[in-house]
């Protein structure tokens, strides 16, 4: 969210926002957005993750169809650590959009992508294990336990 304040001329209070990936840094951006105020908007690939974003008030995207869906979005954040934004996906961006791809490597936007003039990529893959280690992997724990409980395992 600081990346997205630095790189902007505005505040995230009504910011147009798309957090694509919907796992353990996305849902809690997702969250963290929304309380500052920003219109968010969620992308997810599983139906049950999709009927998360909805429950929580927010419009939901599906990940495999991004194409023709992300204009009106003034930040971007993927989540996802596989290539989900092409250039066929990134020419419907309204400028000026900024991107940050905040995902494990190889990233979330595909290295051959063009963006629209005006538009552009912020790459800080793996950002919040590489600035909040302590943090990142309390909430990669949280998310084991929670999957053990929903299985029956513990």
């Amino acid at each position: 969210m600081q990346l997205a304040m630095e790189q902007t001329a505005y505040t995230l209070q009504g910011a147009r926002c798309l957090v694509i990936g919907y796992g353990r840094i996305g849902s809690m951006l997702a969250r963290k957005l929304c309380a500052l105020g920003a219109q968010v908007t969620a992308a997810a690939r599983s139906p049950r993750d999709r009927a998360r974003i909805e429950a929580a008030g927010m419009p939901a995207l599906d990940t495999r169809h991004l194409t023709g869906t992300l204009s009106g979005f003034e930040l971007i954040f993927n989540t996802v650590p596989a290539p989900v934004l092409g250039t066929a996906e990134l020419a419907g961006l309204d400028a000026p959009c900024l991107v940050i791809d905040l995902a494990s490597l190889p990233g979330g936007v595909a290295a051959d992508a063009t963006l629209p003039p005006d538009c552009r990529v912020l790459h800080a893959l793996s950002l919040p294990g590489r600035v909040a280690p302590l943090s990142a992997a309390r909430a990669v724990h949280d998310t084991v336990c929670t999957i053990l409980q929903e299985e029956g395992i513990v």
